[in-house]
């Protein structure tokens, strides 16, 4: 699971500029010293070779789009995704200086290092801040709470390390986040029951999460949850529920343990993957009736009963079903009378 870069929002912003005639430089000198700085910090890039103190950093310099709504014309996308840096630097100070920012993508820079800049909480307009696959290490701070307007954050397939912070729920439009592939330790926080009605993506999978799921995350309405890879126990049917509008539920290798027998799926239901934990109980009837499920693994439990029969279930095959309890009927061996 992964957001959105900047880049196909600055691509949108670019099109539609084109039909705006341009009579002088319409950057923001400001803004532009400021990304001539970001440049330099970041050791020049040869990506980079489109920003030129000559040219107008609002036309066609590279990951950057304007605001052409208004007379001000400040940076408000910075796209600095696949820079192929050619040496180890840190996220460029200097970026905290662009006030009217909403999107900050540094993507698949594997030489982007150091640690997340607590001053980001500067970017008071930040809705959208993407990190994934770089080697930026350290907490996730705290700080990013105030930032009142994120929407996304991805920080994904890096090497951060520490607690989740529990102040991100007091985000009051906050949607998801996707803190995958890192070396996060710890609870998941009980405050996380707490998010706004908007969150809808909750990806922590192959960290090194402890703990039990708190019982305050039943109340959310979660499209994705995946948390597969951690180190996870207890009871996780606080993610289940026939009223819930999920589409994918992975919880993978972990040591969760509860009925599965008892929990209402949603409709919505696409992917659901148990395997390796220690749930019990007989599968639910309601598989049967999920129109776009598509896939299913639940190997490696304590499982018993008949394998429900009909509907998309006649799709999987015997290694959805492999290393239960006394799981039985097709695709495994009849159910004894």
């Amino acid at each position: 699971m992964q957001f959105s870069s900047c880049m196909s929002l600055v691509l949108l912003i670019l099109t539609t500029h084109l039909f705006i005639p341009s009579l002088a430089e319409q950057c923001n000198p400001y803004d532009k010293n400021t990304l001539l700085q970001i440049k330099k910090e970041l050791g020049n890039p040869t990506k980079l070779s489109s920003w030129n103190p000559t040219t107008d950093c609002c036309d066609n310099w590279y990951g950057v789009s304007c605001d052409y709504n208004t007379w001000l014309y400040r940076v408000i996308h910075l796209g600095l995704d696949n820079l192929d840096l050619p040496q180890p630097v840190q996220i460029p100070p200097s970026v905290t200086n662009l006030p009217f920012l909403l999107c900050l993508s540094l993507d698949n820079n594997p030489n982007l290092v150091g640690t997340i800049l607590p001053t980001i909480a500067n970017l008071t307009n930040l809705e959208y801040f993407f990190l994934s696959h770089t080697s930026i290490s350290g907490e996730i701070p705290n700080t990013l709470s105030k930032n009142k307007r994120l929407i996304d954050l991805d920080f994904s397939n890096s090497k951060l390390t520490g607690p989740l912070p529990a102040t991100l729920p007091s985000l009051p439009v906050i949607s998801g986040i996707i803190f995958d592939g890192n070396k996060l330790t710890g609870t998941i926080p009980e405050s996380y029951g707490s998010f706004p009605n908007s969150f809808t993506v909750l990806s922590l999978s192959h960290n090194r999460l402890s703990g039990k799921i708190p019982a305050s995350l039943a109340k959310l309405n979660l499209l994705f949850v995946e948390l597969e890879g951690n180190m996870l126990e207890g009871d996780a049917s606080v993610f289940f529920g026939s009223k819930k509008s999920t589409f994918k539920i992975l919880l993978g290798n972990n040591s969760f343990s509860f009925d599965i027998g008892k929990v209402g799926l949603s409709e919505d239901l696409r992917a659901l993957d148990l395997s390796n934990n220690k749930i019990y109980g007989s599968l639910p009837e309601s598989l049967i009736k999920l129109k776009y499920l598509h896939e299913l693994n639940v190997s490696n439990n304590n499982l018993c009963g008949q394998i429900p029969q009909g509907g998309k279930m006649k799709r999987f095959d015997k290694s959805s079903y492999a290393n239960n309890k006394c799981l039985c009927g097709s695709p495994l061996q009849g159910c004894k009378a």
